[in-house]
This record gives C-alpha cells, structure tokens and sequence, in this order.
C-alpha cells in the first residue's frame, strides 16, 4: 500500500469509511478502498458521491473525522504530521457538511439589549410545561430601559413590562428568563429578582407582563439568572460576590430582609413611588464561595441539585444546592464571565468565556485529573454568552464584545502554539457578524455592535441581542449536528 499510484509517484492509502447515519451508511462491500493520499476533504467527498459509492441523486458535501476530529489537510499531511506510514488503514468516520447560519430577522430596541431567552416546544421551558403549543415559539428580551418585551417569531412585540411606576424594574435588566410558558423572571441593575405573570390573547397578536413577586437579597448588580421549571427554583449571581437560591413559589419564599427592601433603604439612591402592592420575598439562600464578582450561574442540566458558577475570581466552582455548599473549585489563569455546560464528547463539560478572550472548557468531576480540557480561540474581546446547540453533544455558540457570535464544534481542533500555551485548541466553524453593522470597516473591538447575550433553540435558531439595540436571529441547517 506504499507504492505510488502507476505513473503519477503518488503514494496511496487504504481508508475504511463508516457513519452514524444510517441514511448514508455504505454496503459492507464498499466501505473500504484504496485513494491517493494527495486528496482531503474535497477529493474523499466526491468519492462518496460518485455513482459506484453512494450515488445520490444530489451532491451531499461531507466532512470527515479522524479520531474524533475533523480532517483539515490531505491525507498525505495528516500521515506525515502524525508519523504514520501509508500502509496504516485509516478509519474515516464521514458526516453531512453544515450549512452556515444565515440572517434571518432582526428586531429593534430602544435601549442595549442585555439579555434574549426563546420558549419553544424544544427548550426546557417549553418542553417541561404541559401547556405548551407548539408553532407559538416566543422571544424575551431584557433591556437596559427596564423593560421585559415578549415577541413573536415575525417580529411583533406582543407584550411590554411595567414602568418602575407600575410595580416594574427600577434601573436597566440585566437577565430575564422564562420559568414556564406563563412565568418569567428577571433581574438587573435594582439588585432585585421580579417574577412576572404572563397571559396572552385568545388570538395570540397581544400579551400582559404582570409582576407578581418582588425577590430582595443581593447587594449589588444581578448579572446572570438561571431557572428550573419543575422546581421553581432560581438561581442568581451577582456583584456582591454571592450565588443566590431562590423559589418562584411566593408561599414557599422566605420573608425578604427588612434592610434591603424599598421602605426602609437608606441610601442616596432616588426612590420611586409605585402604585402597585407586590409581595416582597427573599432568598431561599446566599452562598458566599467567591472572592469576587459573580458573573454566571447555571443548573447542572443532568441534577438541578448541583449548580456552577463563574466569578471574576478566575474560578469555576460546584455547589450542592441541597446543603448550599461548596463542593468543588477549578481555577483558571483569567476572570471568567460567562459559562454554559456541554454534554461533552465522553463526560459533561463546563464552557467558561473568558477577559482574554478565550472560552475554557472545564471537566467539572472532582476525579478529573486535569482541569482544563480544551480552549477555544477566535474572538477577539470578553466573551460574555455561551449556549449549547440543542441537537450535538459537541457545538455550542458564544456571543462576545468583539461583535460577533461564534459557532464552535469540539471536533474542529489543532495543537496550541507555544504562545498559546500549547494544549488543544479549537477553531470556530463559522462567525456570525452584526446585520446592524453597515459599515464596512469592521468597529475596533466591537464597539458599537457588541453582544451581550445569546440563546441557540432549535426552532427558533440562534438568537443574539446587544449594544446595537436589536435582537438577530440567525439559522443553519445541520450546524454541528450530532452524529449519534
């Protein structure tokens, strides 16, 4: 198998082709074959289409992966580069091409959009409630005006939160999240979480935000929220360093702390009369573990008793929820601003978006030996959102200051530079700019266009909001779609 093809000194190489699709799945008698080693990605596709192989009726782009990850060069560089000799059958798993997320829509604020959250029949939210239609996908967002707006997939603004004057948020939102189909919290810079009933019209084309609870604890800014819909529970991570448990349940909720609630605050801060009685609740706990501002929370998606959180701290840390302890710390070499949690390719992974520009992936087990797994490199400011894509084990997107959002697949990986610190590093797939932006001259360091928040559902798409005062929905088909 190492001699050269007749007449061409081309070296070639026995492959054995195989797929998790069974839609694509080769006879057992073509599924291995003799190719040049001069071909990459291009050159196996088009042998797979070619009428003695697959034969389809359409050229399907494939792309290929070797021990889990993609094939980036030809045959003959992945040989020499991982010195192996042409005589040595490769096993080439093959996958349909993703297809680039493409613009969709775009919807218009009159502040900075901080936070976008979807419900759909796929997302928890959606999924975990028995009242659910599905075809009625919603989008939240949470703006820096104060103002929880609900919107319909066309772009119609179906229902506006209160004014702070009407029981509503006093200073800009900084979270919003849907707890179920009729349930939303959100949070901000009032240092508040408000609980908001929410009901549409028969028709659907119009909606109500009516607050119903009023959740005091923290002492400084809430950056992040993350809910559990069976439970009722919320969790909250803010600037006072602390991780905040809470319920939406107003019968369940203890009574908040006389000293932070409105009537008896004594600060310089202007106080703004309501007409409306909210009840007025505080925290389930307070868990104080960091040693600086929290930035991010999340449910541990497998066991909502166990929470992660991110701090400015450089750590990622575990927490029993059940006890509200601490039960595990990794630390990294950069304050971290966002984290989202992955199925993994083998174990459950934490993503953590870094100031440096990076996201860290985490293995969170307290038996793992290494604490960081993996760093994925491209952005270029503060990555502030991470979400999992909803069909793969191994994608995820990021939103970040610099602009952009990223899509990633942990299977698209090189080795580290030594600048880098060596290590695997993974590459993004595609990089999805601002509709907004018009100009061509790319603003430095996204100023203009940065993007505080993004969601990937899988009916919807993925959704991204930030300081051009628009919500983006972009969509692809098959983008790191799971190959089990």
């Amino acid at each position: 198998m190492d001699t050269p093809m007749a007449g061409t000194g081309v070296r070639q190489v026995q492959v054995q082709f195989f797929t998790k699709s069974f839609e694509d799945e080769l006879p057992e008698g073509k599924q291995q074959l003799l190719v040049p080693t001069n071909i990459g990605r291009s050159g196996l596709s088009q042998i797979l289409n070619s009428e003695s192989m697959l034969g389809h009726s359409k050229i399907v782009p494939y792309q290929f992966l070797i021990n889990g990850s993609f094939l980036r060069t030809t045959l003959e560089e992945y040989l020499t580069s991982h010195g192996l000799s042409a005589e040595k059958q490769l096993l080439l798993e093959y996958v349909r091409s993703f297809i680039p997320p493409i613009y969709v829509a775009s919807f218009e604020h009159d502040d900075w959009v901080s936070s976008v959250d979807v419900l759909s029949a796929a997302g928890p939210s959606g999924r975990d409630a028995l009242n659910f239609v599905p075809g009625q996908e919603r989008i939240l967002s949470g703006s820096y005006d104060g103002l929880l707006r609900v919107w319909n997939k066309s772009g119609q603004p179906i229902a506006t939160s209160t004014t702070a004057s009407d029981g509503g948020h006093t200073h800009g939102i900084k979270a919003a999240k849907f707890i179920s189909p009729s349930r939303i919290a959100s949070a901000g810079m009032d240092r508040t979480i408000r609980i908001w009933q929410y009901t549409e019209s028969e028709a659907g084309d119009s909606g109500k935000l009516k607050p119903k609870m009023e959740l005091y604890g923290h002492k400084q800014y809430i950056f992040s929220l993350a809910v559990h819909g069976p439970s009722n529970r919320i969790l909250s991570a803010a600037g006072d360093d602390k991780i905040g448990l809470w319920t939406a349940s107003e019968s369940s909720a203890p009574e908040a702390p006389t000293a932070l609630l409105p009537s008896t605050l004594r600060s310089k801060r202007r106080k703004i009369s309501t007409s409306v009685s909210t009840p007025q609740k505080g925290p389930l706990s307070l868990i104080s573990a960091h040693t600086g501002p929290v930035h991010g929370v999340i449910f541990n998606p497998l066991d909502p008793t166990v929470a992660y959180s991110c701090s400015q701290d450089h750590t990622a840390r575990t927490f029993d929820l059940t006890t509200s302890s601490l039960v595990d710390t990794r630390t990294t070499s950069h304050p971290l601003y966002s984290i989202t949690a992955l199925p993994g390719i083998s174990s459950q992974l934490l993503a953590a978006g870094t100031t440096a520009r990076h996201i860290t992936l985490l293995d969170p087990r307290v038996s793992a030996s290494t604490t960081q797994v993996m760093t994925l490199r491209g952005h270029t400011n503060l990555v502030t959102s991470l979400s999992p894509n909803p069909e793969s084990t191994y994608g995820l997107v990021s939103a970040s200051n610099d602009g952009t959002c990223r899509v990633w697949d942990l299977r698209s990986t090189r080795q580290g530079t030594k600048d880098e610190g060596s290590g695997i590093v993974g590459e993004a797939m595609y990089i999805i700019e601002r509709n907004s932006q018009n100009s061509a001259k790319k603003p430095v360091g996204g100023e203009g266009v940065k993007v505080f928040s993004v969601v990937w559902d899988k009916e919807v798409g993925i959704v991204s909001g930030g300081e051009d005062k628009v919500i983006q929905i972009n969509r692809g088909q098959g983008i790191t779609a799971a190959t089990v």
